[in-house]
């Protein structure tokens, strides 16, 4: 029911008359605070979108972990021969986000191309001699990475044909695992088991002597073929920081819904959480032709970056548009800008509470707001010595200029030209002794100043010289509190990263605007009242 008609009903039913101005102000009451609710939830809900969805960080100092992965391949060359080195390299549709991917060589063309779900990176060189060093990094966040499309599931694998002694053995083990397990899971858990079981002498067969963890993989993908289960063999490295190390091999079947992974070895199902896919597939991690004595070193290196930095460079490097509508993807001159801009409301908020709530008499809303921004430049201390020192010379013009009894306007134009004057001969003598913090006083407001001047002499003559310090002195209090709060830099890191806090600011000086009680001075005022 509309607030007009509620307030009809219960005219009707109290028997007072409802007057139009009445209907109309619960109209409005109802109207202010469906504003304020919505601002609020509006402001709520981008900020919070901002920080746990685009995961943007809240401090500026937060850091998060970079990693860089460095691969060094050595061999020697075969003199006449050309040479053509094929390597693994990660892809990069997993949980990560590459910030930077580099090949080094000398002399060598550099091609990359994608086979059944790898990355390879081929070196190729017409005539090469002596040792060979080729170079890979890949520097990988994890912070900023984007949901991936899973990758597609392998096919419905064909039964290995085996002959005599190999297929008596095969068989021998299949059986029993069909036994003991009731699904794809618990039948990989069970044949990891049972290769692992090397006193079996069907294993012992099987393995032919070889021991390694890709000897027993080999061994678990044939018998899972002979019971159509896909697997994969997956090669991992730890992402810690290490000098060296070698591919970690993890094997990885699909059970219609999700990925599952286990340890040739050990049995373990689950990847921990800091392994990276290398490469998939029982190929070697380095093919080389035209080529002898290859070796590969694998090293893992961590580092920490800004998170705020970090989010930039992701933001350039991939299609993201995590910052590209922020006030960061403006132009870092207007940055600077608008990070001063930014906390004006903040300044302004101070303002209305310390008149709104506590009292304190200034020279209206924004002339302490924008004297707390000259102080930036000035810094608080010369700040206040400056502004004190150019009211009190321009108060005393004024009070001259009264008795030649002239208008307005000529009056200002004296008083502005006045401080222009006084200005600059401030900053000619603070450069002679030496004092550069007193030069920032040119980038005082002088038209805020000369008006400064004008309404503090105004208020002299109509109200006497208590109640125009009182203003001066709130006014300077009020400019204090109001740079203080606008120069914090966690704040303005804060609402420049998130200026939709604004709008609860906004909700709040909405909510101001209907209080009708008492401010803190007031009740100072009135307190022997009260106690009467």
């Amino acid at each position: 029911m509309p607030p007009a008609c509620r307030a009809c009903r219960s005219a009707l039913q109290t028997g007072r008359p409802t007057t139009v101005v009445e209907i109309t102000m619960q109209s409005i009451n109802l109207h202010l605070k469906i504003l304020i609710a919505t601002l609020v939830a509006l402001g709520v809900l981008i900020t919070g979108y901002q920080i746990y969805v685009l995961d943007i960080p809240v401090t500026e100092d937060e850091t998060d972990d970079i990693w860089s992965l460095d691969a060094k391949v050595e061999f020697r060359a075969a003199p006449g021969t050309p040479i053509k080195a094929q390597f693994f390299i990660p892809p990069l549709d997993q949980e990560y986000v590459s910030l930077n991917e580099s090949f080094i060589s000398n002399n060598y063309g550099v091609s990359i191309n994608n086979q059944k779900g790898n990355r390879r990176v081929t070196w190729s060189s017409r005539r090469a001699s002596g040792t060979q060093t080729l170079y890979y990094r890949l520097v990988l966040t994890k912070r900023y990475s984007e949901e991936q499309a899973k990758a597609a599931p392998p096919p419905t694998p064909q039964p290995v044909q085996l002959e005599g002694p190999e297929q008596v053995a095969a068989d021998a083990l299949i059986n029993p695992i069909r036994q003991h397990s009731a699904d794809i899971e618990t039948f990989i858990s069970e044949t990891i088991r049972r290769v692992n079981d090397i006193t079996d002498d069907n294993v012992k067969l099987l393995l032919a002597g070889g021991t390694s963890a890709m000897d027993k993989a080999r061994v678990i993908d044939l018998l899972l073929s002979n019971a159509r289960i896909p697997l994969e063999l997956v090669h991992t490295i730890r992402l810690e920081n290490t000098e060296a190390q070698t591919p970690e091999l993890w094997l990885r079947s699909y059970n219609g819904e999700r990925w599952l992974y286990f340890h040739p070895e050990t049995g373990q199902q689950g990847i921990p959480d800091n392994r990276l896919v290398w490469w998939t597939g029982s190929d070697p991690l380095l093919a080389l032709e035209g080529g002898r004595q290859a070796n590969v070193t694998l090293t893992v290196s961590n580092s920490e970056m800004n998170a705020l930095r970090l989010a930039k460079l992701t933001t350039q490097n991939s299609a993201s548009a995590l910052l590209e509508y922020s006030l960061y993807g403006l132009p870092l001159q207007s940055q600077r800008v608008y990070q001063v801009m930014i906390m004006i409301p903040v300044g302004v908020l101070v303002i209305l509470i310390l008149r709104n709530l506590i009292g304190m008499q200034t020279l209206g809303t924004f002339t302490p707001v924008l004297i707390a921004l000259a102080f930036r430049e000035t810094e608080l201390g010369w700040g206040i010595a400056l502004f004190t020192l150019i009211t009190a010379l321009g108060l005393s013009l004024r009070s001259y200029l009264e008795h030649l009894k002239l208008q307005m306007l000529p009056r200002l134009s004296v008083v502005l030209t006045f401080v222009v004057l006084v200005i600059a001969a401030i900053s000619l003598f603070s450069h002679k002794l030496g004092l550069e913090k007193a030069l920032a006083v040119s980038l005082f407001p002088m038209v805020i100043l000369t008006m400064t001047i004008e309404r503090l002499s105004i208020t002299w003559e109509e109200r006497g010289g208590a109640q125009s310090l009182k203003a001066a002195l709130g006014t300077l209090i009020a400019a204090t509190l109001a740079h203080l709060l606008m120069t914090i830099p966690e704040l303005t890191y804060f609402v420049f990263t998130f200026p939709a806090v604004l709008l609860i600011l906004v909700a709040f000086m909405l909510a101001m605007g209907r209080y009708r009680g008492y401010r803190l001075t007031e009740l100072m005022r009135f307190k022997a009242l009260i106690k009467s």
